[in-house]
């Protein structure tokens, strides 16, 4: 017989509550406007600097200058960059739909910076003529690639595979700058004042 005042102890079991929904991602809109903005942006620097018949005074500084056997004809170029910016934009595509939080925000953080990058070094390379500069920051988008795509993994594996193919593209094109910066030491117009 139970003592009247003794209570059997319940088990300590937490409530069945639902996780929280997870925070919301962009809009397809929304996060396809930003794509479109962010390497629209880029793209427009890019093609204000390239060294192409509509620059010919750009055209004739780059054909005179001292480059490696194992620079790539212009239409190489001219097939490559819209592949690896399709990638970009798939991947940034990708990233902005996941749920927000901080893995999220670094990757997209990344992906932002890289994509500003590309444009910034045309300028640099290109516009300014500073080659030593332009291979100073061809490496360091080596660095911030890999780094896009080891945070864009912890979010979104296709969006970081998409990007590895532009950070193998930059290593690449890091050589190349560095062998046209030492092969042309009277060429790098900026970094000479």
């Amino acid at each position: 017989m139970a003592h009247p005042d003794h209570h059997p102890v319940a088990s300590p079991v937490p409530p069945l509550v639902p996780p929280p929904p997870p925070p919301p991602a962009l809009s397809r809109t929304a996060a396809a406007l930003i794509v479109v903005s962010v390497l629209g942006v880029s793209a427009a620097i890019g093609r204000r600097n390239a060294p192409d018949p509509s620059h010919p005074r750009t055209r004739r500084w780059y054909k005179r200058l001292d480059k490696p056997s194992y620079t790539p004809p212009d239409a190489v170029f001219g097939a490559v960059w819209p592949v690896l910016e399709t990638g970009l934009a798939v991947g940034g595509y990708r990233l902005l739909r996941q749920p927000s939080g901080p893995r999220r925000t670094s990757a997209v953080g990344l992906w932002l910076l890289n994509t500003a990058m590309v444009g910034g070094w045309t300028e640099i390379f290109f516009h300014k003529r500073a080659l030593r500069s332009g291979a100073v920051v061809a490496g360091t988008m080596v660095a911030t690639g890999g780094a896009y795509v080891a945070a864009a993994a912890k979010v979104d594996r296709p969006a970081a595979l998409l990007g590895v193919p532009f950070v193998g593209w930059l290593g690449f094109a890091t050589l190349l700058a560095t062998r046209i910066s030492a092969r042309n030491p009277d060429s790098d117009a900026a970094d000479a004042r």
